[in-house]
Order: structure tokens, then sequence, then C-alpha cells
């Protein structure tokens, strides 16, 4: 092929790509128009400001998006353009403030903006148990709280709030890990001390022990805080992500040294709303039972009889007495199916303490 044939066959393509964005941005703009018609709909109607977000419809959407994909973008690329025009769109409504344990730049709050898109507000908090009292004191419309790692397991510190605190769990995000090695030095044998949240500190271990070993490890609140002492300290390095190390103006001297390469964090979108069912859902249930012989089977014997299936179990001390424990449990389906709202009616029972955290989809992407 010449080149000026292989110059007009470019042209030619070139023109449709911007026909193609053309027509794209003006179904953009219909999208929008209707979201505010949406908005308008809601505002006539005295829907608070958490009803103009609904996890279970943006649930379906992605899903749906992903079903229609034929390539060549993957269904999670597809899914995350969408996941930004809804949250664009959304904002047009109503612009949502999502507090998340912070400070910027930690994990949790990749997680925040990976499931609410990024025309949002974030407000980081000092703490899990800060993230619970923004959302119940309606400063936030909702938290993101981490729940459990796929390496290190639970989050005790989320788990206990749930005891004390009102909140609904409203939806989960699942976010893959890769830790980095974040340091001013140029060479490992430089470094003097290495900073990070215990949990990373514990998912890079083995890499630790390998590639820095007797280098003093000090576990600090987050991530983030991590990047912010070694970007000040000379000698200092800091286990974070990417996002701390833009932030923090850090390179990155060794990337992905987590011990488990799909090492997963799975967290927590928590409010005050419950959410309806989405086709594809998760309840999260807080037991207790009597100190007796076999409460535990009997506690458990109505989710087998209906066929459910429990996805995780842990137990925490109640606070209410010695040796005596509460079990978060997670099963599929949602309070609203039948099987579900059979087997919580005789948990109801057989349960000294039976409360339903929250029934909501299961993470899209």
């Amino acid at each position: 092929m010449g080149e000026r044939s292989l110059d007009k066959e470019l042209e030619a393509l070139r023109r449709r790509i911007d026909e193609v964005d053309a027509e794209i941005q003006r179904l953009i703009s219909e999208r929008a128009a209707l979201a505010e018609e949406v908005a308008r709909v809601k505002r006539d109607n005295g829907e608070a400001a958490e009803a103009f977000y609904r996890p279970e419809r943006e649930a379906r959407v992605l899903r749906a998006v992903m079903e229609r994909n034929q390539g060549p973008l993957s269904n999670e690329e597809m899914a995350r353009l969408f996941r930004e025009i809804m949250s664009a769109c959304l904002a047009l409504e109503r612009v949502m403030t999502i507090a998340y344990l912070g400070p910027e730049g930690t994990f949790t709050q990749a997680a925040a903006l990976k499931h609410f898109g990024h025309a949002v507000d974030t407000s980081p908090q000092a703490s899990i148990a800060d993230v619970f009292r923004e959302v119940e004191a309606d400063n936030a419309h909702y938290g993101v709280v981490p729940v459990e790692n796929s390496t290190e397991g639970v989050v005790n510190h989320t788990l206990d709030q749930f005891l004390n605190s009102p909140l609904n769990i409203c939806g989960e995000v699942e976010l893959r890990i890769h830790h980095h090695l974040l340091t001013r030095v140029p060479r490992l044998e430089e470094i003097k001390v290495v900073y990070s949240h215990q949990q990373s500190l514990a998912q890079c271990r083995e890499w630790l022990e390998a590639h820095l070993p007797g280098v003093p490890l000090t576990d600090v609140p987050s991530n983030a805080e991590a990047a912010r002492r070694a970007a000040a300290e000379d000698g200092a390095a800091a286990i974070a992500g990417e996002t701390a190390a833009e932030i923090y103006g850090l390179p990155v001297l060794v990337r992905n040294i987590e011990d488990e390469p799909d090492n997963t964090t799975r967290f927590l979108v928590i409010g005050r709303r419950q959410v309806p069912p989405s086709g594809d859902d998760k309840t999260s249930l807080l037991l207790s039972t009597p100190n007796r012989p076999g409460a535990l089977y009997r506690l458990l014997a109505p989710l087998q009889r209906h066929d459910i299936s429990m996805t995780r179990i842990e137990s925490r001390p109640s606070r209410r007495g010695m040796w005596e424990y509460v079990f978060f449990v997670d099963i599929d389906g949602h309070r609203e199916d039948a099987p579900v709202a059979a087997a919580l009616a005789e948990l109801e029972s057989e349960a000294s303490l039976l409360r339903v955290l929250g029934s909501y989809p299961k993470a899209v992407l």
C-alpha cells in the first residue's frame, strides 16, 4: 500500500472516529438531561439526599453493560466507563459526600472512588469509628471502610463498630491491592526504616524478610501516613499504593512487593438506608446465641434447611459478658427473597440476638 493510499485510509477512519465521538457526546448529554429530570421528580416528592443514589439500580445497570459488551474493551473497562458516566450524572442531581478511612491516598479512598466514581466529595477520617460517626451524624451520605483481606483476614475494628451502630451495609467493593516500596533513596541498601500499616507489613512479610532483613518496620495508622513520613525523612521508605506515591511525590523503588499476587481487600459501603433487591445480592447478619452445647449448629441450621449459602462467619467478643460472643455471617440472597426471609424468621426464634446489618448488591467490579 502506497503512502498516499495509507494516508487516505487513516483519514477516513479518523473522520469516522470523530463522528462516533460526536454521537457519544450527544447521547451522554441526553442522559445527563434525563438525570436532571429524575432529580426534579425526586425533589418534588421530598426525597432525602441519600435516596438520589440507588445502589441496586446502579448494580443492575453495570451488570447489563457487562452482559451487552462484545469487546474489544474488557467487561471491567466498559463498566468503569459507565460508572464514571453515572457518577457525573448523579452529581447533577446531588453531589454526595463519602467518608472514608484517611488520610488522602489510602486504598480505602481508592475503593470509594471505584464504587462511586470521581464526581463525589471524599472526606478523609482518622479512624474507622470516625467514618461511622460522620455517616451517623449526617455529615456524610455514605462511608467506606475495610472489612477483610484475602491474605490477612478480617478487620476487627470494622466488625466491632456494628455492635452499637444503627447504620446499614449498602454495598461492597473488592479492590486488588498492589503494594509498592516508595522512597527517595536510590538503593535498597540505603533504607534505614520502613513505614506502613500493620496489614500491609503483614502482606509483604516474605518480601521484606528476603530483601530488607534487619531493617526496622514501623506500624503507622495508614499507608498514606507512611508515605507522608517517608517523604519527609532521610533514609525512610513506605509501603503504599500508586495514589499515595503521586500525592506525596515519592518515587517507586520496587513495584508489587505483596507476597500474594491475588491480594484483594473487601470494603463495605455504610449508610442510613436499606437497599432494595438488585437480583444478585448478599446479606450480612449479626447473631448471638446462649452459650450451650450445639448452640451454633442450631443457629445455622435454618440456612441449611432453606438451601442458603453462607459465604463467611466471624466471631467477636460481645462486650456484654465474659466468654460471650457474637457472630458476623454473610449469606447469599436478599432479605426480601423468600428463602432468606423464611430462614430469618426461624433464626429469630433461635437466636438471642439477630440483626440484619444489610442486604446489598454483590460487588460488580
